[in-house]
């Protein structure tokens, strides 16, 4: 019985005292380095989890509460004045409990409560700020030098994200601000930067809303200011400018006298078919220069009239001849009349 057991039993190893491995057989196998006896004691041990961190964080965090609570309960009435905290009607508070934001958002405005020593806010301005985009060297499409500044008016919409997503809304919207200046002119030509300021001032206030919407930031309104050109180039489109002035001139006063021309020529053809008119125009004439001062007059007779008047012998004709010269006497003594007046006073 006892060697059947024997028998059935598995050969055993056993351990040399120099770390050699043999068996019951007699059998030699490879012997174990120190290495490989320290990992075989070694027993391993879980990574603590997310959900033990968070136990055990919630409960020492709910222990300082619990103390931060007895503490103002024991400073009363004091401890009210560091526990209360006022925030304006343009302003709201952003409060963190150990570390973490606390729910329901910012505070404010009015009387809000904290806890002393656990927590800690920050204010956060709600009015729109203004901020004058220093001039910036830019290199338009047309490769321009111009300098060009703008005014950007922006303000917090989220009080929140703009204090847990970026270290300094402001700051980072003024360097957005310059950076998209210099870009959206770089892409321009000058006469479309100097023609449409306001497409351009619309285009940028639609590039940096959408790049700080996520910093809680709102762009309202951007204006370029003033367009700076070189010197020189002032001095060329100044020359240019009036060159195309006096081309248009020209043009304007070469129409007036085409237009004046033909005037004339119906004038002409008016007078032509009266002989009389003509003096009557003379005696106008004479009229429009009486009237200044003038020392001499210039009084036109036409030999023809006279001519045509003595070698008539219609009795009409000889009638309006007498009417007319008539009337030219008149106005001669009327003129030399005022020249006299004139000349007295």
């Amino acid at each position: 019985m006892q060697t059947s057991m024997t028998t059935l039993m598995p050969p055993m190893a056993t351990t040399t005292a120099i770390g050699a491995t043999t068996t019951s057989a007699g059998a030699t196998l490879k012997p174990m380095s120190i290495v490989d006896q320290r990992r075989a004691t070694i027993v391993p041990i879980n990574p603590p989890t997310e959900e033990d961190v968070g136990d055990k964080s919630s409960t020492c965090g709910t222990l300082l509460i619990f103390l931060s609570v007895a503490l103002v309960i024991l400073t009363l009435p004091f401890s009210l004045f560091v526990c209360f905290k006022v925030v304006q009607e343009y302003e709201r508070a952003v409060i963190f409990r150990l570390g973490r934001l606390m729910q329901g958002g910012a505070k404010g405005p009015g009387i809000f409560f904290i806890l002393p020593c656990i927590d800690s806010y920050a204010r956060v301005d709600l009015r729109t700020r203004t901020y004058d985009v220093p001039p910036q060297e830019v290199l338009t499409k047309d490769s321009v030098t111009v300098s060009v500044d703008a005014v950007v008016y922006y303000r917090v919409s989220n009080a929140t994200v703009s204090i847990a997503n970026v270290e300094n809304a402001h700051h980072s919207t003024r360097l957005l601000a310059q950076t998209t200046l210099r870009n959206t002119m770089g892409t321009r030509h000058l006469h479309e930067i100097l023609s449409e300021r306001v497409s351009i001032s619309g285009s940028m206030q639609v590039q940096l809303d959408e790049a700080t919407d996520a910093w809680g930031i709102k762009v309202e309104r951007v204006e370029i200011k003033d367009v700076r050109l070189p010197v020189q180039l002032q001095r060329a489109m100044a020359a240019e400018a009036e060159a195309a002035r006096e081309a248009r001139a020209k043009v304007i006063a070469a129409e007036g006298e085409q237009k004046a021309s033909k005037a004339l020529r119906e004038a002409s053809e008016v007078i032509g078919g009266s002989p009389a008119a003509l003096q009557l125009r003379y005696l106008q004439t004479l009229s429009t220069i009486s009237a200044e001062k003038n020392s001499t007059i210039v009084f036109p007779l036409p030999i023809d009239l006279i001519t045509y008047f003595l070698k008539t012998n219609d009795e009409n004709t000889q009638q309006k001849a007498k009417a007319a010269a008539a009337a030219m006497a008149r106005t001669a003594v009327e003129a030399i009349a005022q020249q006299q007046q004139s000349t007295a006073m």
